[in-house]
């Protein structure tokens, strides 16, 4: 599976700098058949993921990408645009749909947009970022949607973390 120049980064945006309406976009990348075979056979080996002669009479037509795959590719790319954000962790997923099958060849990128922010309201250190995400295909297609839900530090909690709080 293609490993991406992504190099982890202390991250440095708290709760307090993210604005809704911000929104990001991942470089493009291409899927590669290898990959697709080499995921799907260790994690999701349903026969239109791993055999693409038999994929061919499959609802798709030809070998496909597991979602779970999607999504994986989906967090390396997210990894790459949202690294600075200091997120405590991901609560959950809305409204996830898997719109359209990615294919070998097929080029995606991610975007992510702020849709809400709501401090915490029994944590000072955290406070929830809600963002819409979308895998995109070249031709602007939205293959997969959802909103992601995170905790994310807030300076306080930034400051307790690295023992600095007063």
């Amino acid at each position: 599976m293609s490993t991406a120049a992504f190099k982890p980064r202390e991250p440095y945006r708290t709760f307090e700098d993210l604005v809704v309406g911000e929104k990001r976009k991942s470089r493009s990348r291409t899927v590669t058949q290898e990959e697709i075979l080499e995921f799907a056979r260790a994690y999701d080996p349903q026969w239109f993921h791993t055999d693409p002669e038999s994929a061919k009479q499959s609802v798709f037509g030809q070998l496909v990408a597991s979602g779970i795959h999607v999504l994986a590719l989906w967090r390396q790319l997210d990894h790459e645009i949202n690294w600075d954000i200091d997120f405590v962790c991901g609560v959950g997923w809305d409204e996830l749909r898997l719109r359209r099958a990615i294919r070998a060849g097929d080029t995606i990128h991610v975007t992510s947009e702020i849709v809400s922010l709501e401090p915490s309201k029994s944590r000072a250190d955290r406070g929830t970022a809600k963002t819409h995400y979308a895998v995109v295909l070249e031709d602007g297609t939205e293959a997969v949607t959802f909103t992601s839900i995170n905790l994310v530090y807030t300076l306080e909690g930034r400051q307790r973390m690295a023992g600095t709080a007063q």
